[in-house]
């Protein structure tokens, strides 16, 4: 059933791509299976509406991947569920929990566990001044 749904999401996204791709004249960039996939798809659509016409080549690019990652037989119809009827569509308010932690300084906490602060900026500044006057002294 992996493969089956598989096959099928790729069938409807790469579908989905082709079409647009035919739109915007990029239909001779496309491989050739991809147009073939489209020139039945046109045909479809002399005979039926859009919608039909798009799940039947859908449904063959389904059975054409299906079959080329790997399974066997006839391919499961993954689309056959019905959605179910929405009875109650109110969500109960709930009140925000506590928010997350953020990440210490160069992900800190995530290493010791504690929450480390970040040294401020004034204090570096400092700390910088403090090493360049003493290496300045030094070399005299």
């Amino acid at each position: 059933m992996l493969i089956a749904r598989r096959a099928d999401t790729r069938a409807r996204a790469d579908f989905a791509t082709w079409k647009m791709m035919a739109k915007l004249n990029g239909l001779s960039a496309l491989p050739p299976d991809a147009q073939g996939f489209l020139e039945g798809y046109k045909k479809l659509l002399d005979r039926m509406s859009e919608d039909e016409a798009s799940e039947a080549t859908i449904t063959e690019v389904y059975k054409a991947y299906y079959l080329e990652m790997g399974g066997g037989g006839n391919p499961p119809d993954v689309r056959t569920r019905a959605p179910e009827p929405v009875t109650d569509n109110v969500t109960a308010f709930r009140r925000p929990g506590p928010k997350a932690k953020k990440t210490g300084f160069f992900g800190a906490a995530a290493v010791s566990g504690t929450q480390k602060r970040p040294l401020p900026v004034a204090l570096i500044f400092t700390c910088l001044v403090v090493v360049y006057v003493g290496i300045k002294y030094y070399w005299r």
